[in-house]
């Protein structure tokens, strides 16, 4: 995907999110840029971030949303342009595979299961009970699932895994999790070093476990197809 056709992706889900400011907030957190950050280089002031941010100035116009995307792209650029780069890497595979269990297992036992290790919310850990797993490739969801059209992600049942592949720090899964109605049992991060602070806050606040493992995904299906037979499906959207 070009640059120029992911502006017009973000700036249309933007326009017409029925809450622009929390979708503009959501995308300015997915590209790691502070109010003040993005306030120095639009010339404007931190207040009006904020007031667009929450909803207290009308909904932005054309202009504005195409200063808001330019400026999110031109500061990652110069930062070395990472994310724009994952981005445009994210081609039209299968965005997720959806596992259902016959049996419950506990969030403590699946974590034990694929090697993880609990970053966030671990208090959380014995209340919560797995139905299921979603594999998501990271990219592709923030890309093309709209944080209001979650809910088909979660198949039959909330209390299940949500697996997330290619994420760059952990930040854009988890401020969609925040954002989304419906949330899940509990989230991991494959194959991630190091963890963003606001993934990790937003999982604390929201009491939902965060997890990280390298364990590769087939082997993770395998696994949990050893302990619970599990009838998998492949799901696109």
């Amino acid at each position: 995907m070009s640059v120029e056709n992911l502006k017009t992706k973000i700036a249309g889900e933007i326009a017409l999110s029925e809450n622009a400011g929390e979708t503009m907030k959501k995308w300015r957190e997915i590209f790691n840029i502070s109010q003040t950050e993005l306030s120095k280089y639009l010339h404007i002031s931190s207040s009006t971030i904020s007031d667009y941010e929450g909803n207290r100035r009308k909904s932005p116009g054309i202009a504005v949303l195409r200063r808001f995307v330019d400026a999110i792209f031109d500061l990652d650029t110069k930062r070395g342009g990472e994310l724009i780069k994952k981005f445009k890497e994210a081609d039209d595979q299968t965005i997720f595979d959806s596992m259902e269990f016959p049996k419950a297992i506990s969030c403590k036992d699946f974590v034990k299961l694929i090697e993880g290790k609990v970053v966030a919310a671990a208090d959380k850990m014995e209340s919560k009970q797995l139905f299921g797993l979603t594999i998501l490739d990271s990219l592709k969801v923030i890309l093309d699932v709209p944080y209001n059209a979650f809910i088909k992600i979660f198949s039959t049942t909330n209390q299940r895994a949500l697996i997330f592949t290619q994420t760059y720090t952990g930040r854009s899964p988890l401020v969609a999790i925040r954002l989304s109605p419906i949330k899940p049992a509990c989230i991991v991060l494959h194959n991630l070093k190091e963890v963003d602070k606001l993934a990790i806050k937003i999982a604390d606040n929201e009491g939902i476990p965060l997890i990280v493992t390298s364990m590769p995904i087939d082997k993770i299906k395998e696994k949990l197809k050893e302990t619970q037979a599990p009838v998998a499906s492949t799901v696109k959207t």
